[in-house]
């Protein structure tokens, strides 16, 4: 059964603006990953999101079980990261706290998501995911590819037209031939009858503009850091 309609609004960072965002994470300590995830938390407390903000992280669940890692399907964990931007703390101070609660999830990313909702049986409503409803994902494995004799192949990225989540932020990291950064491709795939397009457009021009506001003023607090204001009606963020 097809679940609710999905709507698509997707940004693009050139090369340079990849690099210079990887080096400044790389700086602090972080990766480009938390670097996002700070910068999603910014923008969503700027669209009037609470200080404490629970996302969702999808992990490959194969490396640690040699029992799946030749096996043909999809293995994958669902990791729920919460981040404290309590006391208005700087980019910097945001960061470090975001890059501390990921290294401790990434720590126990074995745990199967469903024994976590077991576990703590979080109440429950119809047709919502529990904890979380905000999904950030990096893409930056190498692209598979097959080679078949005397036909060209290659990789399509198919969409469902569904969407599983209220916001899925979807970043795939490109590198060039000889491995620096080559571009960043961000999409925002969001339930369309929970979230209006044009909070999903500002967005999608809020978080790389939190990404390259905390790369070049880590020392501003996150209420001050330069960012376009958001719509009216923030959808679901400021529910």
């Amino acid at each position: 059964v097809p679940g609710p309609a999905a709507g698509v609004v997707v940004r693009r960072l050139d090369a340079a603006a990849h690099a210079r965002l990887a080096d400044a994470a790389q700086a602090r300590g972080a990766t480009l990953f938390m670097a996002l995830h700070a910068a999603l938390v910014t923008a969503l407390l700027r669209a009037g999101a609470g200080p404490d903000t629970a996302i969702g992280a999808p992990v490959a669940a194969r490396a640690s079980d040699g029992d799946v890692e030749d096996v043909v399907g999809f293995f994958v964990n669902l990791l729920v990261l919460r981040a404290d931007a309590s006391g208005d703390p700087t980019a910097a101070e945001l960061l470090a706290r975001v890059r501390d609660t990921d290294l401790a999830a990434f720590a126990h990313q074995d745990v199967p998501f469903e024994q976590v909702v077991g576990a703590l049986n979080p109440a429950r409503r119809p047709g919502r995911q529990p904890f979380t409803e905000v999904v950030l994902a990096l893409q930056n494995n190498a692209r598979a590819e097959v080679a078949l004799p005397g036909a060209e192949t290659g990789v399509e990225l198919v969409r469902t037209g569904s969407a599983r989540f209220e916001l899925l932020v979807d970043v795939s990291e490109s590198t060039a031939p000889d491995g620096t950064p080559g571009g960043l491709t961000l999409t925002f795939e969001y339930r369309a009858e929970a979230l209006e397009e044009s909070f999903v457009a500002w967005l999608a021009e809020a978080l790389p503009q939190a990404l390259e506001a905390a790369a070049g003023a880590p020392g501003t607090r996150v209420s001050a850091l330069a960012l376009p204001e958001p719509p009216r009606r923030a959808g679901a963020a400021d529910r």
